[in-house]
C-alpha cells in the first residue's frame, strides 16, 4: 500500500511541471493500428509512448483529425477500448489498462489528525476513484483481474459482471456452478450454457467458485465498469465418487421456485444398474413426487398427473416416448446428457402445453480442444459417445450411440417359446456446437431412437422417436441476451400381423410437431431480471391406418382423417428481489390453440351422450380452416421468504392448459398409445396447483431437508368408457369421457451432499383421484364418485446411498417401496339369455400387492492420475437382491368354468450385471 501511494504522489509532483496545453496533430487514419497511431503522434510532437504491446494488438482506428489536440485524439481513439492515458511530463505518455492514474488524491483519503477541519477549496474537480489494496487477497488467489474501464466517477456506480464458465480441458460449459462474492450475500449459479450475471459495486471483490467435479477457485476482481469475465476451470477427479442430485450449495433454500430438482448426470454412475445400463430417468423416479405405474413401465406420473401431462425435452425438442423396451431402458443417453432439471411445482412461464411437469434435458457441448470419448460395455447393451473438435476452441461435434444385443440372448435361451422372439433397440444423437464469437453461438441437435420387438410369433411391433433442434444464442449487451429456437419432433409406431387365417395386416400411427420460439432475457437491475418471449407450434397427427398385408388378406383398408392444430403463446416473467429476505418470481403466459382443417366434424345434440344417434350435423372444414379455438392466461407465481439465513418458506400457484391428450385403456403406458388433439368435441385439459414448503440446510449445506405439500385440481381429463375401442376409431369422442381430477400430497426429502456416506431419502404421501360423472349412466364411472386413478400410490419411499471406502472403491444401495397400484377385479358371474357374463368390481377398487426392491452395487474407479489415456470405471450390480416377485400386471383366465387370477413379473429373481466404462 505504501509503495502504491508513493507512486501516485511522484506522478502528481511530476504532473505539476507538465504541459499547459496539449500539442495539436493532423492524422488521416484508415484501419490504422493503435501502435501506428502512437507512432504518428510521436513523429509530429516528440512525445514518447509507454505501453504493453499485448494491450494494443488487434485494435484498429478509422478517423480524420485536423489540428486536434493530442489529448482529444487519445480520448477518441481509446474510447472503445479498456485503455486510458496519462501525461507523465512534457514528452512522456503512459498508457494504462482499465485504471486511471490520478494527479491528486481525493479529499479524506488520509485520516484527519487535527481538531479543526481544513477549509474546502472554492473550486474542486469532482471525481471518485476506485482504490484497492493487496492485503485482503487470500493466499489461494492467484491473480487479479480488472473489469471494465475506469472513469473519474467509477467509484460511485454499480455495474454488471457477466461471463461463461467452461471446462479447461474440454471447453464444455459448466452449468450449476455456484459463484459467490466473499463477504457479501451476492451470488448466482450458471445456467445450462455456463453463463452467469452479477451486479457488483465498483471496487475490489473476491469471486469464489464452488462445484462438484471442478476445482474451487478464488479470483480477485477490481470492478471499474460493466464487463465480462470468463471462468476456465480444471476438473477435480477426487470428487467423482460421490452420488449427488444437486451440486448447487444453498440453491434449494435460496431459489423462489419450489418443487425443482437438478440431477447431476456425472454422479449417477454409482447407482445400482439394471442390466448394466446407467439411467438418468431411473434416478428421477427416486425423487419425491415422481413415480411410474410399475416396473418396466414407460412414462412418469408427477404429483398425481397422467403420463401425457409431462413435457420431456431434449435440447428444447419434445421427446414423445422416453423409453426403450416398455420402460426397462431409458431413451436418454447418459453419456451425451449434460444436465436435467425437473420442474414439478411452479413451472417457469417459458414452458407450456403440459399440466404436471417439465423434464428439461440438455445434451453436452462437444469438446472443442481435443478428441474425447466415453465407452460402456454391459451384458445386454453397449454405449459410446465421441467428442470431436471441428475448429479448435470454436466448434465441435458430439456423437453418441447405444444398441442392444438382446436378440442374440433370446435365441440362445433354452425356453422354446422365446427362441422366435425379438427385442432390440438403438438410439443415436449428434450435436454440433459452434462459437462465432463471445456473443454469438449456434447449437444443432439431431436424435433418433427405434425399437423392434416380437414376443409372439405372429406380431412385430416397432416404434421410433425422431427430433431435431437448432438454437442460436446471442448476447446483445451486458443486460440483454436471447435465443432463437427451431425444433421438430416426430413419433410413430407400426404393427405387422401375420397369421394362418388370411387376416394379415399392417397398421400404424404417427404424430409430428414443429415449433419456433424466441426466448429473451433482460437484466434490468439487481432487483429485477425479466424473461420474455413468444412461441408457435404446429401439430400434424395421423390417427392411424390399417392395410391388408399380402394379396390374400381379407382385411379392408382404413385410414382415419388427419388432425392439425396450431398452439401459440406469449410470456413475461420477472424475478423480483424485494429485500434480503423476500424474493418473488412472477410470470404470465397467454396460450392460444386453434383446431385446423381439413376435416369433417360431427356436431352432437347438446346435453346428450355423444353417439351416432345424437349426431345433428356434420360440418366440413377446408384445409387450414379454423374449426375451434381455445386459450387463456396461465399464471405462474412463487415466493421465497427467509425465516432464518438457512431456512426458507416457499409458496406457489400456477395454472396451465394442455391441448393434447393420450388415448389408452391400458393400466400402464404402451408404445401403441395414441395422441388426440383438442377439437370441437374434446376440450383442452386444465389444472390449478398450489404448493407450500419449508427448506432447510445444515452443517454448511452438507445436509438438505425439505418438506413440501401440494394440492392440484384438474378438469377435462380424458378417460375411456368401459369396453372402449380407441385405435382406428373415426368417432373417438363417442368412446371417451372427460372429467375432473384432484391430487394432493406431501413430499419429504433428506440429502447428504458430502462425506464418505452420501445420498438421499425421499418419501411421498399422495392421493390421485378421478371423477367421471354425467346425467346418463353411460357418462358415469363408479356412479359418478371420485375413484383412485390407475397411478394412485399413497406411499412411495426411496433411499439411495453411497459409501466411499476410498477414492477408488465404494458401495451403493437403492431401496424402493411403493403401495400397489389400483386394479379392477372380477367379483362374480351372471347369466343373461343363457349366456355367461363376468361381473366386475367398481373401477380400481382393489390393489395389486405392494412393491419393494433392494439393489446393491460395488464400484471400482481407476486411479485418478490426470495424465493418462483413459479413466476407467467398473460397476458390479445386483438388481432385486431380495428376489421379490413384484407383479407387473394381474390378469384373469377362466379355466373349467372357474375364474383364476395370475400375475406377471418383469424381474422376479436377482439380476447380477457387470459393466466396464472408460473415458478418454
Amino acid at each position: 500500500m505504501k509503495n502504491f501511494v508513493t507512486l501516485l504522489i511522484l506522478f502528481s509532483l511530476q504532473h505539476l511541471t507538465a504541459q499547459e496545453e496539449s500539442p495539436k496533430v493532423s492524422l488521416s487514419l484508415e484501419q490504422t493500428t493503435l501502435e501506428q497511431v502512437f507512432g504518428e503522434i510521436e513523429q509530429q510532437t516528440g512525445f514518447h509512448f509507454f505501453y504493453v504491446e499485448e494491450w494494443v494488438k488487434g485494435t484498429q482506428v478509422t478517423a480524420n483529425y485536423n489540428q486536434t489536440p493530442v489529448s482529444e485524439v487519445l480520448k477518441k481513439v481509446l474510447e472503445q477500448t479498456l485503455l486510458n492515458y496519462y501525461f507523465l511530463d512534457n514528452n512522456r505518455v503512459v498508457i494504462t489498462k482499465s485504471n486511471i492514474i490520478y494527479n491528486q488524491l481525493p479529499q479524506g483519503f488520509f485520516p484527519d489528525t487535527t481538531q479543526i477541519a481544513p477549509e474546502r477549496p472554492k473550486e474542486i474537480k469532482e471525481y471518485n476513484p476506485v482504490f484497492y489494496t493487496q492485503s485482503n487477497s487470500p493466499k489461494a488467489t492467484s491473480k487479479t483481474i480488472f473489469i471494465g474501464k475506469e472513469t473519474q466517477t467509477s467509484g460511485t456506480g454499480t455495474f454488471n459482471l457477466s461471463g461463461q464458465a467452461t471446462n479447461q480441458e474440454t471447453g464444455e460449459p459448466i452449468s450449476n456452478l455456484s459463484i459467490i462474492v466473499q463477504g457479501t450475500t451476492i451470488g448466482t449459479v450458471t445456467d445450462i450454457n455456463g453463463n452467469y450475471n452479477l451486479r457488483l459495486p465498483a471496487g475490489e471483490h473476491l469471486l469464489e467458485t464452488r462445484s462438484l467435479g471442478n476445482e474451487d477457485v478464488v479470483t480477485r476482481l477490481v470492478i471499474f465498469s460493466d464487463g465480462t469475465y470468463n471462468l476456465s476451470l480444471k476438473e477435480d477427479y477426487e470428487l467423482l465418487g460421490e452420488v449427488l442430485v444437486d451440486s448447487n450449495q444453498a440453491e434449494n433454500v435460496e431459489d423462489a421456485i419450489g418443487g425443482t430438482e437438478d440431477i447431476d448426470i456425472s454422479e449417477i454412475k454409482n447407482i445400482p444398474l439394471v442390466l448394466g445400463e446407467r439411467d438418468v430417468m431411473k434416478v428421477a423416479v427416486t425423487l419425491p413426487g415422481i413415480s411410474t405405474t410399475g416396473e418396466g413401465s414407460a412414462g412418469f406420473n408427477v404429483r398425481g398427473g397422467k403420463t401425457d401431462q409431462n413435457l420431456i425435452l431434449i435440447d428444447d425438442a419434445v421427446l414423445y416416448n422416453p423409453a426403450h423396451f416398455f420402460g426397462i431402458f431409458s431413451a436418454v443417453n447418459p453419456f451425451t446428457t449434460g444436465d436435467m432439471t425437473i420442474y414439478k411445482g411452479n413451472i417457469p412461464a417459458r414452458f407450456g402445453g403440459r399440466l404436471s411437469s417439465v423434464f428439461d434435458i440438455t445434451s453436452k457441448d462437444a469438446n472443442t480442444q481435443k478428441f474425447a470419448g466415453e465407452v460402456s460395455v454391459g451384458p445386454v447393451t453397449s454405449n459410446v459417445a465421441l467428442e470431436i473438435p471441428v475448429i479448435k476452441e470454436k466448434s465441435g461435434l458430439l456423437i453418441g450411440g447405444r444398441s442392444t444385443y438382446s436378440d442374440w440372448i433370446l435365441k440362445n435361451l433354452d425356453e422354446e417359446s422365446l427362441k422366435d422372439s425379438k427385442a432390440s433397440f438403438y438410439d443415436v444423437i449428434a450435436k454440433y456446437n459452434h462459437k462465432f464469437n463471445d456473443r454469438t453461438s449456434l447449437k444443432t441437435t439431431g436424435y433418433l431412437s427405434r425399437d423392434n420387438y416380437s414376443i409372439t410369433s405372429d406380431s412385430l411391433f416397432n416404434y421410433q422417436n425422431l427430433l431435431f433442434s437448432m438454437k442460436l444464442n446471442h448476447k446483445f449487451n451486458e443486460k440483454n441476451d436471447g435465443s432463437l429456437i427451431l425444433t421438430n419432433s416426430h413419433y410413430n409406431f407400426d404393427i405387422d400381423y401375420e397369421s394362418e387365417f388370411n387376416n394379415n395386416f399392417t397398421s400404424g400411427y404417427k404424430i409430428n410437431e414443429t415449433e419456433v420460439k424466441l426466448n429473451m432475457r433482460y437484466l434490468h437491475s439487481a432487483a429485477h431480471k425479466f424473461d420474455y418471449g413468444i412461441s408457435t407450434k404446429l401439430y400434424n397427427v395421423h390417427p392411424g391406418k390399417i392395410e391388408p398385408l399380402g394379396s390374400e388378406s381379407i382385411i379392408q383398408p382404413l385410414e382415419i382423417a388427419k388432425e392439425k392444430g396450431l398452439e401459440s403463446a406469449i410470456y413475461l416473467a420477472d424475478n423480483f428481489t424485494v429485500n434480503d429476505k423476500l424474493l418473488l418470481s412472477g410470470g404470465l403466459r397467454y396460450s392460444h390453440y386453434a383446431a385446423l382443417g381439413e376435416k369433417n366434424q360431427k356436431i352432437y345434440e347438446e346435453g346428450l351422450p355423444k353417439s351416432e344417434a345424437t349426431v345433428i350435423d356434420t360440418v366440413h372444414y377446408g384445409k387450414n380452416e379454423v374449426m375451434e379455438t381455445y386459450g387463456g392466461p396461465e399464471v405462474r407465481l412463487s415466493a421465497r421468504y427467509f425465516l432464518l439465513p438457512d431456512l426458507s418458506l416457499k409458496l406457489s400457484y400456477n395454472n396451465a392448459y394442455q391441448y393434447i391428450h393420450t388415448l389408452s385403456n391400458n393400466t400402464t403406458v404402451s408404445p401403441t398409445d395414441t395422441y388426440k388433439l383438442t377439437d370441437k368435441n374434446i376440450k383442452p385439459q386444465r389444472a390449478h396447483q398450489y404448493s407450500l414448503g419449508l427448506y432447510k440446510n445444515f452443517n454448511n449445506n452438507m445436509y438438505e431437508v425439505s418438506v413440501e405439500g401440494y394440492y392440484k385440481e384438474s378438469s377435462n381429463i380424458l378417460d375411456y368408457k368401459v369396453g372402449a375401442q380407441l385405435f382406428l376409431n373415426e368417432n373417438i369422442e363417442t368412446e371417451v369421457l372427460q372429467g375432473e381430477g384432484r391430487s394432493f400430497g406431501a413430499e419429504f426429502l433428506l440429502k447428504k451432499t458430502e462425506g464418505r456416506l452420501n445420498g438421499w431419502l425421499g418419501y411421498t404421501y399422495s392421493k390421485s383421484e378421478l371423477k367421471l360423472d354425467g346425467a346418463f349412466n353411460e357418462q358415469q364411472v363408479n356412479n359418478g364418485e371420485f375413484f383412485p386413478a390407475n397411478y394412485d400410490k399413497p406411499h412411495d419411499l426411496s433411499i439411495v446411498a453411497n459409501y466411499k471406502l476410498t477414492h477408488r472403491f465404494s458401495f451403493s444401495a437403492n431401496f424402493v417401496y411403493q403401495t400397489g397400484r389400483p386394479v379392477t377385479f372380477p367379483t362374480g358371474k351372471y347369466y343373461q339369455n343363457g349366456i355367461e357374463y363376468v361381473l366386475y368390481s367398481d373401477r380400481n377398487k382393489f390393489r395389486i400387492p405392494d412393491y419393494y426392491r433392494l439393489d446393491l452395487s460395488f464400484n471400482v474407479e481407476g486411479n485418478h492420475k490426470i495424465k493418462k489415456f483413459a479413466h476407467s470405471f467398473w460397476n458390479i450390480s445386483v438388481y432385486n437382491v431380495l428376489g421379490r416377485n413384484n407383479p407387473y400386471s394381474v390378469f384373469f383366465v377362466t379355466e373349467e368354468g372357474e375364474v383364476k387370477a395370475y400375475k406377471s413379473s418383469i424381474f422376479s429373481i436377482p439380476v447380477p450385471t457387470i459393466t466396464y466404462n472408460f473415458r478418454f
